[in-house]
């Protein structure tokens, strides 16, 4: 307990920044998949085939690899400047959409294709027939995968902190240097991410028992 009350203020500082890096990644995540997701189900062959390509590259390239680019080689492109905060958020955000681009794809795939067409049959146009009749009821099939994989970046943020992002996976550099107990400091990271991935959890479940009985 006195790793955890003395470094109260490391401890504060890294769960902010690994909040603040899930938050904005998550959004840009499920933002950005769904999009993804969209060109994947297009009826325009070239957007399927860069919907394909994006999901094969970034699904298959190590998280590590993608961070290690935009925080070492994208700089050195000398295009917009941003902090490595920013760069670490664009990473999480390209790398998890790939795979949030898979989950709404599969929960696209468990609408009954006759509303599709029953869609079109009325004047719908695509990005209307997927807004206003699949998309809708592709989410309640994706909640538990989607959350899923929420988890999963939140977990992933750790590995910012070799790119100069401070969060969990951070502190216990500080702890070495002040001399701690490291391996108590790093007891206390796991239970926090425990915590911190409970509400996922909670929401997981009133999600599903709330769209459950709507089925």
């Amino acid at each position: 307990m006195n790793v955890l009350l003395d470094n109260a203020d490391v401890y504060w500082r890294a769960i902010v920044g690994t909040i603040g890096l899930f938050v904005v990644s998550a959004i840009g995540s499920l933002v950005l998949g769904t999009l993804i997701a969209g060109l994947r189900v297009s009826p325009v062959p070239i957007l399927r085939s860069f919907g394909g390509l994006y999901v094969t590259l970034l699904r298959n390239t190590p998280l590590t690899l993608v961070l290690f680019f935009f925080a070492f080689a994208y700089p050195r492109l000398e295009l917009v400047e941003f902090s490595f905060f920013t760069l670490a958020c664009i990473g999480l955000t390209l790398y998890t959409a790939a795979f949030v681009c898979e989950v709404v794809r599969s929960g696209i795939n468990t609408v009954p294709v006759g509303q599709a067409e029953a869609a079109r049959a009325l004047g719908f146009t695509f990005t209307q027939t997927l807004g206003q009749i699949v998309l809708p009821q592709a989410v309640r099939a994706v909640v538990p995968p989607m959350t899923n994989i929420q988890i999963a970046l939140l977990k992933n943020t750790t590995i910012a902190s070799g790119f100069a992002v401070f969060q969990l996976g951070s502190v216990y550099n500080v702890l070495s240097e002040r001399g701690y107990n490291v391996m108590v400091g790093l007891l206390w990271i796991a239970a926090i991410f425990v915590v911190l991935v409970v509400p996922l959890t909670v929401l997981q479940r009133r999600l599903d028992a709330k769209w459950g009985v709507a089925r």
